[in-house]
């Protein structure tokens, strides 16, 4: 659940803050008043939800096989819209407040932000949407409670995206809004970033330009700081969160009469609660996207080998049932006759059989396994095995050696580990 959470949410955080932004910087009129070009940013909206949908299905069925073919025109695209959406922005005040005068002046505006929006939304959905093909995992039955935490965790991190976007929303209503502008441009900004580093990588890729020297080291400081680079699109906002609590506490609470009084202390409070929330949002989007993604990407570590019993003369090994009968993987550890260290499991299957094999694969070599929320994993290769296949050849199952089962105990004869001793040499 958490994995699709920190992939989810900053796929999609950005997108839902540039929505809001120019929603709320173009936003004009109510009613019969409010022009109809402000349906076209809706429209370009849909359409680039729509678009990443398609993309993402025909990747996903390898219909396209080359992104590149379809990345390298949008990412220009995404950089010219970019830049003429700035334009838009820096003069979104007063295309607004000239629109009776002006009206084509903001139609204009609200189709470039419809481009802009379409664009960014299709560069930022399609590997979002290809999380849905990993819900299930091969050889699983579709609905279980793995499937159920990775669809919640999918569901969660784009909510979280919008719950965002809408808290950071109720500061325009709070704060001047030459704060909230400009945080709306450097989101804008660190967008831009990320579709000229995107752009400059495939064109690296291509062969269509060759940076060297300190351009090159800054695209792969850009490349390696991804991460950092989507915190800073909602860090932006601090701004205009700590500019609305402190006019929350400035602003007057005397008035004319009870009514008005009334009206400045609900100002007041929800200026400070904008403020709050917003910063709120910030620590949890950092949070979620430094601690949350490093716990996604620990490393498994394998656990350390178990005592067992060895015969006098080393020819035969002894584990008791008792001791596996928690239904675990057990690690043991043998040092073969030439010398070299290996690791076998066992690890008791549905029905009482007992899984016994080395801790190596044909495929993957002396990696090992480890366990994760009752599943048996390659280290290596991340493959879930299949618990009723261990103790057989084939694929990335353990490699199987003869064991004997009875009399309350395995017994292995260690001259069958000699044999496999060459799976553990590097």
């Amino acid at each position: 659940m958490l994995e699709q959470f920190v992939t989810v949410m900053p796929g999609t955080l950005g997108a839902a803050l540039i929505v809001m932004s120019v929603s709320v910087m173009l936003g004009a009129g109510e009613g019969k008043s409010k022009p109809r070009s402000s349906r076209w940013r809706l429209y370009g909206l849909g359409i680039g939800c729509l678009a990443a949908v398609i993309f993402a299905a025909l990747r996903a069925t390898a219909v396209i096989n080359q992104r590149t073919v379809v990345n390298y025109p949008t990412l220009i695209c995404c950089v010219l819209a970019d830049m003429a959406l700035a334009v838009v922005l820096f003069g979104a005040r007063k295309t607004v407040s000239e629109r009776a005068e002006h009206p084509r002046r903001l139609d204009l505006s609200n189709a470039i932000a419809a481009v802009a929006i379409a664009l960014i939304v299709f560069r930022a959905l399609p590997d979002v949407i290809l999380e849905l093909t990993i819900f299930v995992e091969p050889g699983d039955p579709v609905f279980t409670s793995a499937m159920l935490l990775r669809a919640l965790g999918f569901i969660m991190g784009l909510a979280a995206s919008i719950i965002v976007a809408c808290i950071v929303r109720s500061l325009r209503a709070c704060v001047h809004v030459r704060f909230f502008d400009a945080a709306a441009l450097l989101l804008l900004a660190l967008i831009f970033i990320q579709h000229v580093t995107a752009l400059l990588t495939v064109m690296q890729t291509t062969g269509d330009v060759f940076l060297r020297g300190t351009s090159f080291r800054l695209l792969a400081w850009l490349i390696n700081h991804a991460t950092p680079l989507i915190i800073a699109q909602i860090v932006v906002f601090l701004l205009p969160a700590i500019a609305s609590i402190v006019a929350g506490f400035r602003m007057p609470v005397a008035g004319e009469n009870t009514a008005i009084v009334r009206q400045h202390t609900a100002l007041r409070r929800r200026a400070k609660a904008a403020g709050v929330w917003t910063i709120l949002a910030v620590i949890g989007v950092t949070v979620a996207l430094t601690y949350g993604v490093a716990q996604t990407n620990q490393v498994p570590v394998l656990s350390p080998p178990e005592s067992y019993a060895l015969s006098s003369n080393k020819s035969v090994a002894t584990i008791k049932f008792s001791q596996l009968a928690d239904g675990h993987l057990h690690r043991f550890e043998y040092k073969a006759k030439d010398g070299t260290v290996m690791r076998f499991i066992i690890i008791k299957k549905n029905g009482g059989a007992y899984g016994v094999g080395l801790d190596a694969c044909d495929n993957c070599g002396d990696a090992g396994y480890y366990e994760k929320d009752g599943k048996i994993i390659c280290k290596r290769c991340d493959v879930a095995i299949n618990l009723a296949t261990i103790g057989f050849a084939g694929g990335c199952n353990p490699i199987p050696f003869p064991y004997q089962a009875g009399n309350g105990s395995i017994t292995i004869q260690t001259s069958d580990l000699d044999a496999l001793s060459s799976h553990f040499k590097s």
